[in-house]
């Protein structure tokens, strides 16, 4: 059985997220919370909240305990950038992308 939790439109560009990710990847969730918790980014916030909503998914359609969980499938895609300006000197403006992302995490039993 696999469980799945998103996020969409975070305000955050894919690569931080990516860093935070690739540490946890294939962990046990209890161990990967543990992680989660010391970690001094703001994506693992992000990532911890998806990590409990997959937990609960999985509690609450399948009844499985966390101790049995194990992240099996977690990525981090681009979403749409907005485009906004930044005032420079001589009148001059400067583009500004404001980055978002998606976030994806599945957690399955280890059977």
């Amino acid at each position: 059985m696999e469980a799945k939790a998103k996020q969409t439109d975070i305000k955050m560009t894919a690569r931080k997220l990516r860093r935070v990710i690739n540490e946890v990847r294939g962990k046990k969730v209890l161990d990967a919370q543990d992680m989660l918790r010391f970690m001094p980014y703001f994506a693992a916030r992000v990532v911890e909240k998806n990590l409990k909503a997959a937990v609960a998914n999985a509690q609450e359609q399948y009844g499985v305990s966390p101790e049995s969980l194990k992240i099996t499938e977690i990525f981090a895609d681009e979403s749409q950038t907005l485009r906004r300006g930044k005032p420079r000197a001589q009148g001059r403006i400067y583009k500004r992308l404001k980055r978002t992302s998606h976030l994806t995490l599945k957690v399955s039993d280890n059977k």
